[in-house]
């Protein structure tokens, strides 16, 4: 209809053909044919004769009314991306991305949107897999079947290649899952260089909100990187994280809805899928490589003892201890009266056991419910004979051997004076 105007108005004398000519882009020449051809058969002499052809490759209608209707039942939450990669995968979908986005955009189940600027970092990716890893908490309505949990992601990615090597929903962003993330990256990589984290108290102790983390009083989660020989980098903003603010927020696009799609509504559906599935095809599509083909991960003999958070206590006169509202029993301990008064340190590790130690001396393994175990370290079987302290501390008392008593010689008077 532009066209068809500006033509009209150049025959009219309204404008100059010149100056037609240069609102649509055309040469004179160009012009006057068309001024020809619509003097002859009319506006439809402007519609390109191509157009009219349908083409070889065209897609059939009612492939085109079954995807529009999977995106409107089942997918109206995906963005068009995730989309696409899903109807190829799982759909038979053949046609190209840009081919669904044009079609889901007109026929008005996707907006049109603004291409984003291209963003800028200014920090570049480290050189070698594993040089640096970035770990970060996400709490967020993760099971759309069950609104009413906000469960926390913790996950782990690599500054080099963006491959995601640990992804776990948990309770809560605790010490325990953290080291339960470190523990199971160390145990399928190794050893990485450094670990770059927000400001959490799990993380670093911060004696004035937002001001320097104390790096002299360490966290439990500070201790274990120290033992392992990790450097541990603080993040002061969250444009510094920019790698792993942006997986949560592709998790949040993608795994919420794949989650919805399967069905699924309890934690350990969702793990089990992001491990399985998810990650995988995640890691496929998103990883770029390094620079430096040579890891940077140190493989190393099991370190499962070096995984723990601790605290000092002081056993009560009943020979207990309590920690997190759990008490722990300290069985008779030999060449001890008693373990009351004694300075001691808790150690629970990533599989819930837990260590009472007095110096390198172990005083007691128990389960996470506090239940007396084999001491046997980490993950010892627990105790089937387990008795009281009174019971154990009791002395078992056993009679002495008693020699048989002389019975007494009797003897009469008058065989004594006969005697004498």
């Amino acid at each position: 209809m532009r066209v068809r105007e500006v033509l009209l108005r150049a025959m009219a004398g309204k404008i100059r053909w010149d100056e037609a000519s240069e609102i649509l882009g055309s040469s004179p020449r160009s012009l006057r044919r068309w001024r020809a051809e619509m003097e002859e058969v009319g506006a439809d002499a402007l519609i390109d004769r191509r157009r009219k052809r349908r083409s070889p490759r065209r897609i059939p209608a009612e492939e085109t009314r079954r995807v529009l209707v999977l995106f409107r039942d089942r997918y109206s939450r995906f963005n068009v991306r995730h989309f696409h990669q899903i109807a190829v995968r799982d759909h038979g979908v053949t046609f190209s991305y840009t081919f669904l986005r044009v079609m889901l955009q007109e026929a008005g189940l996707v907006k049109k949107r603004r291409k984003r600027g291209v963003h800028r970092r200014v920090r570049e990716r480290k050189g070698s897999f594993g040089e640096m890893l970035q770990m970060d908490g996400s709490t967020h309505v993760w099971l759309r079947l069950r609104p009413e949990l906000r469960l926390t992601l913790i996950q782990i990615v690599d500054d080099a290649t963006s491959k995601l090597l640990y992804g776990q929903l948990e309770e809560g962003e605790t010490t325990m899952g953290v080291l339960r993330a470190l523990h199971a990256v160390v145990s399928d990589e190794g050893i990485p260089g450094s670990l770059y984290t927000d400001r959490a108290s799990w993380a670093f102790e911060t004696p004035v909100a937002g001001g320097g983390v104390d790096k002299a009083h360490l966290t439990s989660v500070g201790q274990v990187l120290k033992r392992l020989g990790v450097e541990h980098i603080p993040s002061y903003s969250p444009q510094g994280r920019g790698r792993s603010e942006r997986m949560n927020r592709t998790l949040q696009d993608r795994l919420v809805n794949e989650l919805e799609v399967a069905g699924i509504d309890t934690i350990e559906e969702a793990n089990r899928y992001l491990r399985e599935v998810y990650r995988p095809d995640h890691n496929s599509r998103f990883c770029v490589p390094a620079r430096d083909p040579e890891s940077a991960f140190v493989r190393t003999a099991p370190v499962d003892d070096l995984f723990y958070e601790g605290a000092d206590r002081v056993v009560a006169k009943d020979n207990t201890v309590s920690w997190e509202g759990i008490r722990f029993q300290i069985d008779k301990q030999p060449g001890r009266a008693t373990c009351a008064g004694l300075h001691v340190e808790i150690r629970r590790f990533v599989n819930g056991s837990v260590q009472i130690l007095k110096g390198p001396r172990c005083l007691g393994v128990y389960s996470p419910q506090g239940k007396p175990m084999e001491a046997a370290g980490p993950g010892g079987k627990p105790r089937t004979d387990a008795v009281s302290h009174r019971t154990l501390g009791r002395r078992k008392r056993t009679r002495r051997p008693q020699l048989p008593q002389a019975r007494p010689l009797l003897i009469s008077t008058s065989a004594l004076r006969a005697s004498a």
